[in-house]
């Protein structure tokens, strides 16, 4: 009897905890102490498209718990993922514009950070909107608003999504 499940792409709010299970189990089978996993971390897993499913996050947090540097205690950063995760990364968690923000006056800045982090989370959450906006703790006319006064949306198209998301 075939059971469908959901591909993992399609559930992205069960990735953390499923990072987590994983992350201990990989840690418990090698004897070593599991890595906590940072924000920046949990948003470029939940922004990837999980081609190989589930399967393909837990050899994720098998090379995480081999390969990533640093003390055990410390987060592991987006930075550190393996570079399959990392290209298709929202932007904004490499965040190489400090230098140029520096150079922007305050409005400026403000829509450009506004327009990464906005892109990210919407990614993060798969393009739902209704999410993205209890999260980012707006109304979700307001983000609509906000996403159309940003560019990032027109009355006849979504959000663009980073990642293949």
């Amino acid at each position: 009897m075939p059971i469908h499940i959901t591909p993992l792409r399609e559930r992205r709010e069960d990735i953390p905890a499923l990072a987590d299970y994983f992350m201990h189990k990989a840690a418990q089978a090698a004897g070593l102490s599991p890595r906590p996993l940072g924000e920046d971390a949990l948003i470029a897993l939940q922004s990837y498209d999980w081609p190989g499913n589930v399967r393909q996050l837990r050899n994720a947090m098998d090379w995480v718990l081999i390969m990533t540097p640093g003390d055990a205690r410390d987060p592991v950063r987006a930075e550190m993922l393996p570079p399959e995760l990392g290209a298709t990364a929202p932007h904004v968690l490499w965040w190489e514009k400090a230098g140029e923000l520096m150079t922007l006056p305050l409005r400026e800045a403000r829509e450009v950070f506004e327009r990464e982090y906005l892109l990210a989370q919407i990614t993060r959450f798969g393009g739902n909107i209704s999410r993205t906006a209890a999260f980012v703790g707006m109304e979700r006319s307001a983000l609509h608003r906000k996403l159309k006064a940003l560019g990032l949306i027109t009355d006849d198209k979504p959000p663009p999504m980073k990642g293949g998301a």
